[in-house]
């Protein structure tokens, strides 16, 4: 796996969930987020803050029971910025079906150790993809 990509996976439990037995909309984006500061700072290999999240899109439900598979890959990067782009597939556990659950693009910038911005490498010839599309091969 690239040093720009990062895999999680979570169980969802009724605490993680409304009255409906969904996942809260919340939870689901501190998974995305953590996932995402992951591949961040693997990719800078230094520490990074969360500057914005972009464009996080909620397709279907994820219940009570499901697996929550993410794969946050950096897919852009500035002078001290990491443009990263976060997939959510609800996994049926008995199965093994993945379905994209929900989507997301999160920034961050690295820093130093006085908490200023600093420079992070380019990514490799071919990495930078903006505008990515979920890959169905690389799901977790």
């Amino acid at each position: 796996m690239p040093r720009s990509r990062a895999r999680m996976l979570e169980l969802v439990f009724p605490k993680d969930t409304n009255y409906l037995g969904t996942a809260f909309g919340g939870w689901v984006l501190s998974l995305m987020d953590k996932a995402a500061s992951v591949a961040a700072v693997r990719h800078s290999g230094g520490n990074v803050v969360t500057a914005r999240m972009d464009g996080v899109d909620f397709r279907v439900p994820i219940r009570v029971g499901d697996a929550v598979a993410l794969d946050a890959q950096v897919v852009g990067v500035g002078r001290s910025s990491m443009t990263v782009r976060v997939d959510v597939y609800r996994e049926t556990m008995t199965t093994g079906a993945q379905e994209l659950a929900t989507t997301g693009t999160f920034v961050f910038v690295a820093v130093d150790e006085a908490g200023k911005p600093c420079r992070v490498p380019p990514l490799p010839q071919g990495q930078q993809t903006p505008s990515a599309r979920p890959d169905p091969e690389a799901r977790p």
